[in-house]
């Protein structure tokens, strides 16, 4: 963390010299491009900027729109665990040290602040609601701790209450609700006190899968209702798909790609994104031979397929990500045989592992199978991505999948 703003440092020091009437807050580097910033999270109005200049008096841009980039938006941390996305959010929070470097909001430096004067609303894994204090209680402390007057404090607390819907339960204890009520009252008491910057370290991962969808709803209204910039860190794909207007996805503390759900989805950047966002089958080619449109024909084991051609593919082993529900069954070009080895029915679909010519194969399909059935694959070559080189290991921990 770094800069004259807060600043998520990816393989180096991010200097962000922007203009001080912007409010810019986080910005985050390319790690392939040590000059250009892209991404910029604005604390007054949650802008993100992803592209744009540095340089003193001039405005950030949202390239997509040609607009300044003015829209709140909710920022998500992903990335395996131990990537560093918790202890970002921790030396932003103030709860830990900073080694090198400076976080700054606005004009003025925080990172000497202790976490209660930075002014920021936190939601913990594990709720830390205090035990003896009623549900108003525990909503209305940070008001309380900043001496507010009691009518204040009460009017603010009713208005948490309704925001989350607990307002039936505010007399209650948290051990006497439910654990999906319990974040609940985490989130109405990080709100409470009207931060610049609400900041969320994996809320969800205490729940069932029930609760965690209807959650997931929950979190994303209040945030459309209360209308303040998240940092949201999370090692789920659909969280984070379902939750961000942006994704940060880091691995071994440097940030890999920064963009929009769809174009993390669609376009991830590297084998390291790829993987995260559900591209399980990763192969392995020597060479990649290009044709017309963008494209490269790979050949092993006596078949080849079409792929499309990712940045910085050149002569050389290739390495091919391919997503699951990606995969279809029957006739069709760019198609490949196989044998069904695994075959899990999931109600509407089948998950089927498939012995071909270029490896095990993990497909999704809509028609019924058998172990040992001969299934055609086919593979649409705009979603079969090629990549340079040979995949780099693979992490310990990987929760897209």
């Amino acid at each position: 963390l770094t800069g004259p703003d807060w600043c998520l440092n990816a393989g180096g020091d991010v200097i962000l010299d922007c203009p001080s009437g912007e409010g810019l807050g986080v910005g985050v580097q390319d790690p392939t491009d040590p000059g250009a910033v892209v991404a910029v999270l604005s604390r007054r109005t949650g802008a993100v900027a992803t592209s744009g200049t540095s340089a003193r008096g001039q405005h950030l841009w949202d390239p997509q729109t040609g607009q300044p980039a003015d829209a709140v938006v909710s920022v998500t941390v992903v990335g395996p665990s131990g990537c560093g996305k918790s202890t970002a959010l921790n030396c932003i929070a103030g709860l830990m040290p900073l080694t090198s470097g400076e976080i700054r909001l606005d004009d003025r430096r925080i990172d000497t602040l202790p976490p209660e004067d930075r002014g920021f609303g936190m939601v913990f894994q594990n709720y830390a609601l205090f035990p003896h204090m009623t549900v108003r209680r525990n909503i209305g402390f940070g008001l309380l701790m900043r001496g507010l007057p009691k009518a204040t404090i009460r009017a603010e607390v009713e208005q948490a209450l309704a925001l989350v819907q607990l307002q039936a339960h505010g007399d209650k204890l948290p051990g006497q609700l439910s654990g999906g009520q319990q974040q609940r009252v985490a989130i109405a008491r990080a709100v409470a006190v009207n931060p610049p910057l609400i900041l969320m370290d994996e809320p969800l991962s205490n729940l069932d899968a029930k609760l965690r969808l209807e959650m997931r709803h929950e979190i994303r209204r209040i945030h459309h209702q209360v209308r303040r910039s998240t940092i949201y860190v999370t090692h789920d794909q659909e969280e984070a798909l379902a939750l961000a207007d942006r994704i940060v996805v880091m691995q071994d503390g440097t940030v890999q790609q920064i963009g929009t759900p769809q174009e993390l989805y669609e376009r991830p950047l590297n084998l390291t994104v790829a993987r995260f966002m559900g591209y399980r089958n990763v192969l392995h080619f020597d060479a990649a031979v290009p044709v017309q449109g963008g494209l490269v024909r790979l050949h092993r084991g006596g078949a080849s397929i079409l792929a499309t051609l990712q940045a910085g593919v050149a002569a050389g082993p290739v390495t091919v990500a391919i997503r699951p529900n990606d995969i279809g069954a029957g006739d069709g070009p760019n198609g490949i045989e196989g044998r069904v080895v695994e075959a899990e029915y999931c109600g509407a679909d089948y998950l089927i592992d498939v012995d071909t010519a270029f490896g095990r194969l993990h497909a999704t399909v809509h028609q019924p199978v058998r172990i040992g059935d001969t299934l055609r694959l086919v593979l649409p070559p705009g979603r079969v991505l090629a990549y340079a080189g040979a995949a780099p290991a693979r992490p310990v921990a990987m929760a897209a999948e």
